[in-house]
């Protein structure tokens, strides 16, 4: 579920408001989107992929909410965390390019 979106890092962009599937953001004029129908969110992690400034945190969990702050999350390299794990971002290798795949690959039994 989305949890933060961060007003120190967001640039504004609205991106997020753009590809929510479920509509669960508000555009503020000049100002950083606002999580208005948090209950609506699926999870889908679509938002933070999209952010290009690592701006927001989706927990994991589509229930519950981890109740870090967005201190906490830093610290524990969460904040734009997913977009960075699959790869989204300039200077940033794609899920599908890590040796741990070819790895993996190389397990399956054709």
């Amino acid at each position: 579920m989305i949890e933060l979106i961060s007003d120190t890092k967001c640039v504004q962009c609205n991106l997020c408001v753009s590809v929510c599937p479920t509509n669960v953001f508000d555009k503020v004029p000049g100002g950083v989107p606002v999580i208005a129908r948090q209950s609506d969110c699926q999870t889908c992690f679509m938002c933070e992929l999209y952010c290009p400034a690592d701006a927001m945190y989706v927990a994991p969990h589509p229930d519950r909410l981890s109740g870090q702050s967005e201190h906490e999350l830093e610290q524990a390299e969460l904040l734009g965390g997913y977009r960075e794990k699959v790869g989204w971002g300039a200077g940033r290798t794609p899920v599908s390019s890590h040796v741990y795949l070819a790895e993996l690959a190389k397990r399956v039994v054709p």
